[in-house]
């Protein structure tokens, strides 16, 4: 097999350093008078970077100086020569406005792309700068995007979780070929946000001690002091949601005390550690400690304040000494020979489990463990009953999460619901729980109980995906109507293409009873707009196949699967997972067609049942596209977009979807579609009372039919035609 350091160390050199050298690293006693140097000249170099382009965020960058030494020089496992080796500490910055401070480290820590010249194109006009006004997932060294706040911690926790499940199903006695440490830097906003508290209380209850949180406590926040809207005991909080808490009284100056807590959180056995730092906002500018410093330039004369507070010549600029670049030139060396430890540790371990290791080489090198495709049933092999395809999804999905390892399939709190559990499936827990439903597990175990977190859910997905591309496939699952609530962080791993499966059930009014508060009418037109995500709505258990299909080869977009509830009949003799992946397809054809009806999900029905009524009530032939996709169709030739739809035809177009019909304007004429919220109905009732009966449809669309043949097609052209007034009446 070809070992994970074929491709994890192509080029790293030999190094001679010795394992007791690795792991000894430098003391910060000894380094005293350097480190002095070093904070003066990256505070001043940050306030530079920032009034150079008059603008940015120097505050936190500076008060967090300290920290970054801690991290950077002296904690961290990492290998700037090989931004991507598999067996690295994984760093996030939640508080990813202070990206500054993460770019200066990563040009001192001897990242080859982060140059000098590139650190000074910061809120430059520059195209091809890799320093963003947030951390950015592509460029080196950078773990995830986070962007708006509490995403990043989020994130860590798919980390965290990572390297957890990767640890104890690989790692054998001697043989700890996973085991790094996932720190994650936060600000005060970020304990605000209520995705990072979904967070924290599931990180808590998996005692995931591999997990260190940074906080720069500056007590500042945009609009002024945090006891403006925050008088919370954080300490209390973490505790009581089953984290250590450190406390660090100086985070200024004290780098020594910053790495004494780092290391002992390491060394936790037990639970994450959260490090509550205390630090000063735009520490040495005439705005320090006040709101004023967080997010802008300090203006010339008071950089040259901050630069004659910490001894510097107030006229020079962007001064990075030899002597400071010294102190970091030995971790370059120390990361290689860290790296080739690792390497030899797998050579051995390739000897000693070849099966496992020969399974473990594929998942770092972000392969699938098994031929997926032969794993997905055949058309044959579905019923022809009725049948929900959330339960289709479950036919899909959990032999292939069964037989794959790197699928990890969770849910937020709706396991009999979304039908994701598959047969001896083990739960993500940690081993010593016990709980009273008797439902346990450990860290192997790839179910996850996210508990009522649908928003953390999808970020600690998009950690999980991020941890080394391919190595795991998270698989989310709740009602459609709450990736609502997911919608921020699912934005954020299509902004990253990271590849997730997010399965959204009780995806129509068809939902029923739950009423208006559960039945999506407008959400499908967020994914359906939102770029780089594929949001598929099958019509039946073939289509199901045709969408897991898609969404297991689209290795840098995540994928929604939008299910029903309620059974919906099964079009063997038309449906096709090959046209699934056209995004729409013919699905009946008809010769001299008057009207091409377009079926999507749920209401494909009654596409179908409108297409009989038309031809045996109106004398009316009307043709039938499938259209699960758009995003795929869109990515299709003109040609068979024209075939399809039949463009240059003098029949019109009709979407027929139980949603708002707000995009569909691109591919049909006219639609029946919603414009109010749902009702609390019997799922077959709640379609009737929005008119969602053949009858009417077909009656509407003659009528439209009528006035085609009437005016012309070009009576419809830039005046897209509503046909349901049912569906139009308010709640």
């Amino acid at each position: 097999m070809a070992p994970p350091s074929a491709m994890v160390l192509e080029s790293t050199p030999s190094t001679t350093l010795s394992k007791a050298t690795i792991n000894k690293m430098p003391s910060p006693k000894d380094d005293a008078q350097t480190i002095d140097l070093v904070l003066r000249q990256f505070r001043c170099l940050i306030a530079d970077l920032c009034q150079q382009f008059n603008g940015g965020h120097p505050g936190s960058a500076m008060g967090m100086a300290a920290i970054g030494i801690a991290l950077w020089k002296y904690v961290m496992k990492y290998s700037p020569a090989n931004p991507t080796y598999f067996n690295r500490d994984r760093f996030v910055l939640s508080n990813g406005h202070t990206c500054l401070f993460q770019y200066a480290f990563l040009h001192l820590a001897g990242y080859k792309a982060m140059t000098f010249d590139q650190l000074k194109s910061y809120h430059s006009d520059r195209s091809d700068s890799i320093c963003p006004g947030h951390p950015e997932i592509e460029n080196e060294g950078i773990e995830v995007t986070t962007g708006p706040l509490g995403q990043g911690i989020a994130n860590a926790v798919g980390l965290a979780m990572a390297t957890k499940n990767l640890a104890a199903t690989y790692n054998r006695p001697g043989y700890d070929v996973v085991n790094n440490t996932t720190w994650c830097m936060i600000g005060d906003a970020c304990l605000q946000e209520g995705v990072a508290l979904e967070a924290i209380q599931a990180a808590g209850h998996w005692k995931l001690n591999n997990l260190v949180v940074m906080y720069d406590n500056n007590q500042i926040t945009c609009d002024g002091s945090v006891d403006l809207c925050n008088t919370e005991d954080v300490n209390a909080k973490m505790r009581a949601c089953g984290w250590n808490v450190i406390e660090v009284s100086d985070g200024r100056y004290d780098v020594d005390a910053v790495v004494q807590a780092l290391e002992q959180a390491k060394a936790s056995t037990d639970k994450p550690t959260f490090i509550n730092i205390r630090t000063v906002i735009g520490i040495g500018s005439s705005v320090e400690n006040d709101a004023k410093s967080h997010g802008a330039a300090y203006g010339v004369d008071d950089v040259k304040n901050i630069k004659r507070n910490f001894q510097m010549d107030p006229d020079e600029h962007f001064v990075v000494s030899d002597l400071v670049y010294d102190f970091f030139r030995d971790i370059k060396p120390r990361g290689q020979a860290i790296e080739s430890e690792w390497i030899n540790k797998i050579r051995a371990y390739e000897a000693a489990y070849p099966e496992l290791a020969d399974e473990f080489s594929k998942r770092v090198r972000g392969e699938l463990t098994a031929d997926w495709r032969s794993i997905i049933p055949a058309k044959e092999a579905f019923s022809t009953n009725p049948i929900a395809t959330r339960k289709s999804a479950g036919l899909i999905c959990n032999p292939l999460a069964a037989a794959l390892n790197n699928f990890m399939v969770g849910t937020a709190d709706l396991s009999p619901s979304v039908a994701m559990i598959w047969k001896d499936k083990v739960d993500f827990q940690h081993p010593d729980l016990k709980t009273e439903c008797g439902i346990n597990g450990n860290y192997a175990g790839r179910y996850i109980h996210y508990g009522v977190r649908e928003h953390a859910m999808a970020a600690i997905a998009n950690g999980l995906a991020a941890f080394n591309k391919g190595t795991f496939l998270p698989v989310t699952s709740s009602f459609f109507m709450f990736y609502m609530y997911a919608a921020p962080a699912v934005r954020m791993g299509a902004l990253q293409e990271l590849q997730a499966i997010h399965i959204a059930t009780h995806d129509s009014i068809g939902t029923g009873e739950d009423g208006p508060t559960h039945q999506p009418i407008a959400l499908a037109s967020l994914y359906r707009a939102m770029p780089n995500i594929l949001y598929m709505r099958p019509c039946d258990t073939e289509e199901t196949a045709g969408v897991f299909t898609v969404a297991l080869e689209a290795k840098n977009t995540p994928s929604i699967i939008s299910l029903s509830r309620q059974n919906l009949e099964q079009y063997h003799q038309y449906s096709s997972r090959e046209g699934v992946s056209r995004g729409a397809y013919v699905f009946i054809e008809e010769e001299n067609a008057d009207v091409t009806l377009l079926g999507v999900g749920s209401e494909m029905c009654f596409a179908v049942k409108t297409r009989d009524v038309l031809r045996e009530k109106h004398g009316i032939k009307a043709r039938i596209v499938s259209f699960p996709c758009q995003r795929l169709f869109d990515a299709q030739s003109l040609e068979y977009k024209r075939q399809t739809l039949q463009y240059r035809s003098n029949a019109p177009r009709v979407i027929i979807e139980a949603y708002a019909v707000n995009g569909w304007e691109r591919y049909a004429d006219a639609g029946y579609s919603m414009s109010s919220f749902g009702k609390s109905l019997p799922g077959k009732d709640a379609y009737k009372f929005f008119g969602f009966d053949e009858n009417l449809i077909a009656l509407r669309v003659a009528e439209l039919v009528e006035t085609v043949r009437r005016d012309g097609i070009e009576s419809l052209r830039g005046e897209f035609r509503d046909l349901n007034i049912s569906g139009h009446q308010q709640h």
